[in-house]
């Protein structure tokens, strides 16, 4: 069933399912999930996979002043998690995730008969390469769940940390444009080998991004998805497309928080999120660790590149085959904003992640990875 549970829902009564403290791994039969016990081992790991991700976020905001004006230090892909697989290799293919993590019932494993396109291999794709591009406050950190569910399934996948945010050491303050922003993103295009291509995945304001760098590089993208993401059309700036909805987003503008760095008299340099609000606004479905992990790691929001306008060329960016997945338990982009996009802009196929919030890298996990892997399947007509 694919129920959702709000913070502010009535608790059910006692019942013997466990939401998320059971540890299901995969091939197992359907009555797993009803059972009553997880392993020490699969508790313990999962524990240790999320105190190791909390501590290596407190330790970048204590040292992170250490790291020398401008440097960045790149996402070691090597560094994220790796759930082994009972034989200790990779799947060729992907019926189903090997994954040990601990999974909810709202985001059950997936079976074969779920994927309609297995007999597609990933030897025959037109690339095995994902891009991750994280939204407005965010890091590569968030995708750490994708990351290892793709990678798992034979994926090559790069997270990448846009200018100031993460582990990026760059004064978000002293942003004053979307290309010095997006930076990170156009020098990994532009530096991909000839005739190599990405599938390009942005979430919130990471939508805005990937479509800057469609229009740069539409012949090394190809496809683009938009998880809960700005999806513009030419002319519109990110900026413009909050405003459309503006006056039902009282969430929205209770958390936000405008920084002057050049002082009061000066336009904002930043937007900060209130941590109270963090959990309705982008988490309302989420794990608590992950609300947690995330508290520790985002940081504020570029103003500039928020006002900025896109030029997208339909020759350019309207050559690139877009894909956009809706989280319909969205509070930060609400789902009657995803839809106005969609029709101002129709891309080539709308997905719905049912009981998703606005961060189905945490609250969605093995239902986006598979949404993700459907798409990179999805041969042209």
């Amino acid at each position: 069933m694919g129920l959702c549970f709000s913070r502010k829902a009535v608790k059910p009564p006692p019942t013997k399912r466990i939401r998320h403290q059971s540890g299901v791994t995969g091939g197992g039969s359907s009555d797993r999930w009803t059972r009553t016990r997880s392993s020490k081992k699969e508790k313990l790991e999962d524990s240790m996979r999320h105190e190791s991700a909390l501590g290596a976020a407190i330790l970048f905001q204590q040292h992170k002043q250490q790291l020398p004006n401008g440097g960045a230090l790149p996402f070691d892909r090597s560094s994220s998690l790796r759930y082994p697989t009972a034989n200790g290799k990779k799947q060729p293919s992907l019926p189903r995730s090997s994954s040990s993590r601990a999974r909810s019932l709202t985001d059950p494993l997936l079976q074969p008969h779920q994927l309609v396109n297995q007999e597609v291999k990933i030897d025959d794709l037109e690339t095995n390469q994902f891009v991750l591009v994280h939204g407005g406050g965010f890091g590569a950190w968030c995708w750490y769940k994708t990351i290892a569910l793709l990678e798992e399934g034979g994926f090559r996948v790069t997270a990448i940390d846009l200018t100031g945010s993460g582990i990026h050491s760059f004064d978000t303050n002293s942003i004053t444009s979307l290309s010095q922003y997006v930076k990170p993103l156009t020098d990994f295009l532009e530096n991909l080998a000839d005739g190599e291509k990405v599938i390009l995945a942005g979430h919130d304001f990471g939508g805005t991004c990937i479509s800057y760098a469609m229009e740069l590089f539409p012949h090394k993208v190809s496809k683009a998805v938009f998880i809960a993401a700005a999806m513009l059309a030419s002319g519109q700036s990110t900026l413009d497309m909050f405003s459309q909805k503006a006056d039902s987003n009282d969430l929205m503008r209770q958390a936000q928080i405008f920084l002057y760095a050049n002082g009061n008299t000066q336009p904002p340099t930043a937007i900060d999120l209130d941590k109270s609000l963090l959990k309705d606004l982008l988490f309302n479905q989420s794990p608590s660790k992950d609300v947690a992990l995330a508290s520790v790691s985002m940081r504020p929001i570029p103003f500039a590149p928020v006002l900025e306008k896109l030029s997208l060329s339909d020759t350019k960016y309207g050559s690139v085959r877009r894909f956009y997945i809706e989280t319909p338990e969205d509070n930060a982009i609400p789902i009657t904003l995803q839809e106005s996009m969609i029709n101002q802009s129709p891309p080539e196929r709308v997905f719905r992640l049912k009981c998703a919030d606005h961060s189905p890298f945490f609250s969605k996990p093995q239902a986006l990875h598979k949404l993700l892997v459907e798409i990179s399947k999805i041969q042209s007509n």
